[in-house]
């Protein structure tokens, strides 16, 4: 089921609860009685996750303002040395 948003001259907003596909351009106000004309809004994007909104926003941003890198970020404290093989065995290969 969708939700359909109708305003009535009258009465204001209201909704209506419909299969997917059913709405009709007008619908009867549930209070006056009066024709109401449908109205589209945006979708319940409340239910987005947070995380998700910011990285959509990011993306949009960076699309049109790309950000510019003027020098090389600082290390991180993490020094990238040689990896220890995962078989023992190699471990007493040399290495170049």
């Amino acid at each position: 089921m969708a939700t359909y948003q109708y305003r009535c001259d009258r009465d204001g907003v209201f909704e209506v609860r419909l299969p997917m596909g059913t709405a009709l351009p007008s619908s009867q106000c549930p209070v006056c009685g009066g024709e109401a004309a449908r109205i589209y809004s945006a979708p319940m994007l409340s239910l987005t996750p947070r995380e998700l909104v910011t990285a959509i926003d990011r993306t949009e941003k960076t699309r049109d303002e790309p950000a510019v890198v003027s020098a090389i970020p600082p290390a991180r404290g993490r020094s990238r040395g040689p990896t220890p093989a995962s078989n023992p065995a190699l471990q007493h290969l040399p290495r170049p």
